[in-house]
Order: C-alpha cells, then structure tokens, then sequence
C-alpha cells in the first residue's frame, strides 16, 4: 500500500469583507500518496489557491489539520515555518520572475536567501537548468524568453531548495496548448526522475487528464468527489465535475464544426 506523504483533515478558512464571515474552505479532507502527481480542479472560487496557500502556510487555516510526511504543519513557530517553506516549491501562473536578474540569477534567488554557498549554489544552480532544458540560457533576461521558457525558468526556481512537494498554481494556463503539453511533461519527467509529489491546481480538465493519477474536485469549498482520474472522467458524480465535461464535450464538438480544431 501507497504511503500517505500530505494528509489534510477537517481545513476550514474564513475570510472577513465588509464585516460578513465568507467561508471558502468548509471542512477539507484529503490524502495524497508520496511521490504522486495529484490534480485538483475546480471553477475560480471554488477554493483552490487558498487550499494551496494553506498547504505552503502562506494562509493559516482557521481549524484543521495539515500533516506532511508525518509531521503537523499547521501548528509550527515562526522559524520553524521559514524551514518548512524552504522544502514546498510553487510554481505560478505569472511565471514572478525578477526582471533584473538573469536566469541564473532568478533560480540562484531562493539559494542565496538560504544562506548556500557559492561554489555549491553554482553547482546547483546549473544542474537545475540543465534538467528543465535551459543550460544555454543562464545569462538571457526574462525579456529575452519565450512564455514556456520562463515557466522552465520558474520550474527550476521552485526546485532549488531540494523540495518534498512541488506546488503548481495554474502553471500552465497562460500558455498555448502546444507549450503547456511540454511543460507538462517536463512536471511528469522530474516527478519520475526525483521522486517528488507534484499537486497540480487547474480548471483545465486536459491538465488532470494528461499529468495525474488521482485527482478531487473542489466545489464552493469542499471536495465533492476524490479518486482516480479514470473513474470521475468516466464516471462524475459532482455538479463541478458534470459542467467540466459537458464544457470540454461542447468546446471539443464546437472545434471540429468551425475547423479551428483541425
């Protein structure tokens, strides 16, 4: 049996505007095995970026347990949290790259914050770049790249500190479908070449489909439904999980009828 590696049970996050409680995230439960690339989808607002905010503490839950590698999260000091952080890379949407600095310089950035050395940042650093296909690029300027090159760059960002879990916050939906399909096989070649749990958050059903094993549908907070991706593309239950194949059926039909899709 799969080990456990993020166990999270009865989450709940309130946030407060114009003087009114909004709960957007009601009593989440959730397992996910070491080593697994786990998608979760939802519509915007469903809960999502701050289910994953809370996963990194960036958010503090307003109950409920975050376990990771059997060590509770949710209740860690201040230094024990700059720690914690160090071993969780998140991937965004908007790449948040530093436009001053090379490419070397923005996945050095997390390196040097953590005190490494020179001689072994330099070496890290370029093994970084070399695994997500960027070695000829280390001295070009965000400016100087292509979206999904510095998705690549932000990719090898996340990785530098060594991470136990490699978050993806929509990383791939500011892309064209042709370069997102490469990043996502470079997300699935460094889950098989290191081992890593990857959790992809997406509204992109062809995310799930192509990148994950196991996936749960976050509806109005809450999972509606968890399990393999096989058996909710094949079998949906939730509301959330209905509307997304009725929208990718239309979007796939309205395709083949005007040719765009061809």
């Amino acid at each position: 049996m799969a080990e456990t590696f993020i166990r999270i049970e009865g989450l709940r996050k309130t946030f407060q505007s114009r003087g009114k409680n909004f709960a957007v995230l009601n009593g989440i439960n959730l397992a996910i095995e070491k080593g697994d690339i786990f998608g979760i989808v939802g519509f915007s607002g469903a809960g999502k970026t701050t289910l994953i905010r809370c996963i990194n503490r960036l958010e503090t839950p307003d109950t409920g347990t975050i376990t990771i590698g059997g060590k509770e999260v949710t209740g860690l000091s201040l230094h024990e949290l700059e720690a914690y952080r160090q071993k969780i890379g998140i991937i965004f949407q908007q790449f948040n790259l530093l436009d001053s600095r090379t490419v070397f310089g923005n996945v050095s950035f997390p390196l040097e914050v953590a005190g490494e050395k020179r001689p072994a940042l330099k070496k890290r650093v370029m093994e970084i770049l070399e695994l997500v296909g960027l070695s000829a690029k280390s001295d070009f300027y965000p400016g100087q790249l292509s979206g999904g090159q510095k998705q690549r760059v932000g990719i090898a960002r996340a990785l530098a500190n060594k991470p136990d879990i490699l978050l993806s916050d929509e990383a791939t939906s500011a892309l064209d479908p042709l370069t997102s399909l490469s990043i996502l096989d470079l997300l699935v070649d460094i889950n098989k070449k290191l081992g890593l749990t990857i959790v992809l958050i997406t509204h992109e059903l062809d995310v799930i489909r192509y990148a994950c094993s196991q996936v749960a549908v976050l509806e109005e907070g809450q999972i509606a439904e968890a399990g393999s991706v096989k058996s909710i593309f094949m079998n949906p239950k939730s509301e959330t999980a209905r509307l997304f194949m009725k929208i990718n059926r239309d979007f796939s039909t309205h395709d083949l009828q005007d040719g765009s899709g061809i």
